[in-house]
């Protein structure tokens, strides 16, 4: 038996009708009619969070691992503020997420009662759609609930996904469970535009063939968005600057490459293509912004305007795969560039050097044997990093696509995100995150739901490392605790609570011993490696491998031989 409220069972059905399948519940009074209906559908899995900060990243690691929309439900009050973060990581990297809170009545918002706060619109610009749906009295009443919500699943899908917010009045009595089966309701569909590739012919392709200096840049996009036949053809026409969130054909060192060139200018490109999300590089967008002169352009699923670089020209709405294929179709069997082939010659260099480098015992050091090691692996797996140091790494090391909460940049969150992506996963799912990350979001732990398809390395250096590589902070007496929140917290305890396989390593015998376990070992429930290491020791590897990829690379570049800005 369903509930009796009508916005509760037309909600109901519209969430199956529009694909949706997994939704995370969160404890509650108020929702628990809502709880109820979608734990009695058949169609639909709840998974229990308790934490409602967490269960926003948990719905948004399902969303990622599926493809799918993901809904999550809260209670009513400041339940809904809690999703708040979450909200705005889905809406940066256009996750379809579906917000589902249960309210009070209008009439008793801001009236001292309980659990009462204006929640139309509380998730504001991160939300791509907010609705508030009255239970209807009358046909009007039905038909307005039923186009809202249809319009609101839509949007969730549209132009590459991103949050929707559905608020869900609900009046006393609460838990009458009066109705034998759901209602039929009317689905509205949308059939998506077709691509204009004449335009684009016209336009970008004509754009990039006068180009002498040709650049396309990656930012974070999902896995399955990356047409790799199709980059290999454009490598030998254009330079390609990707990162390991839009993981294309190897690992790119450009950061490093950046670094090392002495006339920086002289390496501007005179054409950029930029698609994707956000880059973690700092230097490739202060590089790229010197380029003023470039001809820039920008595609996007919803044709927003992101000027990253300063120096936009021209945004098309569209899908990059399509403005990708004509661009290979017109470079032909066209022989490699000089542009392209001068900046491949640097890039190769740079791998090789990272390649070469031996970083004594640190988080490096960590990453490397764990990247090394993932790759004599028969599983398939999926791998997350946290966001800061971590995730810098990944740039070195990781060569294959990596999740990572770049839409913000936040730090919370980002074991949720991996914990839900490994509950509706069979894949092995690794994630690697800094102390204060891991601290931070330790609740994703709490939960019996998780499996050992779960596998985390934790690196501990007691405080926020990546602080201490900022010029001038260390000049200031709150650098310790106050920024970079300096700790001596483990988490043995957390693992111990919350019947987690715990594994510690100090030096660098026990950390390849470690991560070699946590690879292989065969368990039911997740398990964690903490490697200590100390902050210092971090960044004078850091540091070092720099130093020497710098060298390397300026002994062995000799002045550009393409044609000069």
């Amino acid at each position: 038996m369903f509930s009796n409220k009508e916005n509760i069972n037309m909600l109901t059905t519209l969430l199956v009708a529009h694909g949706i399948r997994h939704v995370v519940v969160c404890p509650g009074s108020r929702n628990a009619p809502l709880i109820h209906n979608f734990n009695e559908c058949d169609a639909l899995q709840c998974h229990p969070v308790t934490d409602e900060r967490s269960a926003g990243f948990y719905a948004l690691g399902m969303a990622q691992a599926s493809g799918s929309p993901v809904a999550v439900c809260v209670t009513s009050g400041t339940a809904l503020l809690n999703l708040a973060p979450a909200v705005a990581e889905a809406f940066y990297l256009k996750l379809p997420l579906v917000v589902v809170s249960a309210d009070r009545p209008a009439a008793f918002i801001d009236q001292l009662d309980g659990q009462t706060l204006p929640q139309d619109n509380a998730l504001g610009c991160f939300s791509r759609k907010s609705i508030s749906v009255q239970e209807p009295c009358d046909d009007t009443g039905r038909w307005h609930c039923n186009r809202m919500i249809n319009e609101t699943l839509l949007e969730c899908v549209r132009n590459g996904g991103g949050p929707v917010h559905i608020n869900v009045p609900v009046s006393e009595p609460l838990f009458n469970f009066t109705t034998p089966s759901l209602p039929v309701e009317r689905v509205i569909r949308r059939i998506e535009p077709v691509a204009d590739t004449v335009s684009l012919e016209d336009t970008l392709v004509a754009s990039f063939i006068r180009a002498r200096r040709p650049m396309i840049v990656i930012g974070q996009m999902k896995r399955d968005r990356m047409p790799h036949d199709i980059i290999e053809t454009l490598s030998k026409r254009a330079v390609i600057i990707s990162e390991s969130l839009a993981y294309t054909l190897h690992i790119m060192h450009f950061d490093e490459a950046i670094s090392s060139l002495k006339d920086i200018d002289e390496y501007l490109p005179d054409f950029i293509l930029y698609i994707g999300g956000t880059l973690v590089s700092k230097r490739i967008k202060a590089f790229l912004r010197k380029a003023q002169d470039a001809d820039v352009w920008r595609i996007d699923d919803d044709g927003d305007i992101h000027d990253t670089f300063m120096n936009l020209r021209t945004v098309v709405q569209g899908r990059h795969e399509d403005a990708l294929a004509l661009l290979a179709d017109a470079c032909g069997d066209t022989r490699e560039c000089a542009y392209a082939g001068q900046w491949n010659g640097i890039l190769n260099t740079a791998a090789q050097c990272a390649a070469d480098y031996e970083p004594a015992f640190s988080q490096m050091a960590v990453v490397k044997y764990f990247e090394e090691q993932l790759e004599d692996m028969d599983y398939d797996y999926d791998v997350y990093y946290g966001n800061s140091s971590s995730v810098r790494l990944a740039n070195i090391y990781a060569d294959h696509h990596v999740f990572c909460n770049r839409g913000v940049n936040g730090i919370e969150g980002s074991l949720s995100v991996a914990a839900g992506h490994s509950v509706v996963c069979r894949r092995m799912v690794f994630c690697v995150i800094g102390d204060l990350s891991f601290m931070y979001d330790s609740n994703a732990l709490w939960n019996v739901c998780l499996h050992g398809n779960l596998r985390i390395i934790l690196l501990n250096n007691g405080c926020g490392g990546i602080f201490y590589g900022l010029k001038g902070l260390e000049k200031s007496p709150s650098l310790d605790n106050m920024v970079a929140g300096k700790h001596a917290a483990s988490a043995q305890g957390v693992c111990a609570q919350n019947d987690i396989g715990y594994l510690k390593a100090t030096d660098m015998s026990e950390m390849q011993i470690g991560i070699v376990t946590l690879l292989t070992s065969e368990t039911s429930r997740p398990m964690v490696l903490e490697v200590f290491t100390d902050a210092f020791e971090d960044k004078k590897a850091l540091d070092e491998y720099y130093r020497k990829i710098v060298g390397t690379i300026r002994e062995g570049v000799a002045k550009p031989e393409f044609i000069p800005r």
